[in-house]
């Protein structure tokens, strides 16, 4: 059964998500990312009421709604999963929640003032012309905010390991951060977020397969087995920093005379701000708080009853 096929899975698996999360951090997401992650992205970004935000492969948008009913924005969520879709509508209700199936690139025509892309960056072979695609969506000063998971393309050994392996393509951080340049998008802040995404896959892989018997009936035995491969080879790949997990926020911006490096240590590692000589985060470009509402330490997960 492929994930395409998206209402079986999150049928299937959202008793073991719930349970994985901290109370509160799971509101939808089908990744590793938490609530307060995903929110104090979307600060970060400036995301608020009247703010246009393109959501691409947002799946069944539970992020992109949890935004939208939090901050506020004109929020367009784009898929080539129709299923993934029905249910993003269906959970979506009365919030100003737009959608549309289509592939990703091209983009839908902008232009916006925030692109998203969340834990999927990892699906595009040519991520060169994905980041240039996305520039031309943006408005001048528009951010665009995504994860990607770091590191060498996999070995041959990997790819056999690896279900789906096909949609596995693993970036180098100087490829991405020279594509980032290349196209007039700044890196206004970065941060790796490894150590807590490492984590959450083991919470998820504890939580499948105390689930296992229900879960396999839905999806079958051998679904099960590609999940919990995926989820364990994640986990391994982060704890041994064969993959990091990166976020960004950046900007497309005229280009500055120089730029000022702030870091600051954390137990996820070092987070970079980087912004443009004269600014702050005072100014109001960047006004939300401090690196910490995204570096909460990770709970352990909700006791299943």
């Amino acid at each position: 059964m492929k994930q395409d096929e998206r209402a079986p899975f999150v049928q299937a698996l959202e008793r073991a998500r719930v349970s994985a999360y901290a109370p509160g951090e799971f509101i939808g997401q089908e990744g590793f990312m938490r609530a307060a992650e995903i929110r104090a992205l979307a600060r970060r970004a400036g995301i608020a009421s009247g703010v246009s935000v393109l959501d691409l492969c947002c799946g069944i948008a539970g992020p992109g709604r949890f935004i939208t009913e939090e901050l506020g924005c004109t929020y367009l969520g784009v898929d080539f999963s129709a299923s993934a879709l029905d249910i993003a509508r269906e959970r979506a209700d009365d919030l100003p929640c737009r959608f549309a199936v289509a592939r990703i690139p091209p983009l839908p025509p902008g232009p916006f003032d925030v692109v998203l892309l969340f834990e999927t960056m990892l699906a595009f072979p040519e991520k060169e012309t994905l980041v240039q695609a996305i520039a031309s969506a943006l408005s001048t000063g528009g951010r665009f905010v995504f994860t990607m998971e770091e590191g060498l393309p996999l070995t041959e050994e990997e790819h056999e390991r690896m279900p789906d392996s096909d949609t596995v393509w693993l970036t180098p951080l100087p490829e991405m951060l020279a594509w980032l340049e290349r196209f007039g998008l700044a890196v206004r802040w970065r941060d790796d977020w490894s150590r807590s995404h490492q984590a959450m896959a083991d919470s998820l892989i504890d939580a499948f397969a105390a689930d296992a018997s229900d879960i396999a009936a839905q999806i079958g035995p051998r679904a099960l087995e590609e999940l919990l491969t995926a989820h364990r080879l994640w986990s391994d790949w982060l704890r041994r920093g064969r993959v990091r997990k990166l976020a960004f926020v950046t900007e497309k911006a005229a280009p500055v005379a120089g730029r000022i490096e702030r870091r600051s240590a954390s137990r996820e590692g070092d987070a970079v701000t980087v912004i443009p000589d004269g600014t702050s985060l005072a100014d109001g470009l960047y006004p939300y708080g401090s690196d910490d509402q995204i570096r909460e330490p990770h709970n352990d997960r909700q006791q299943r009853p």
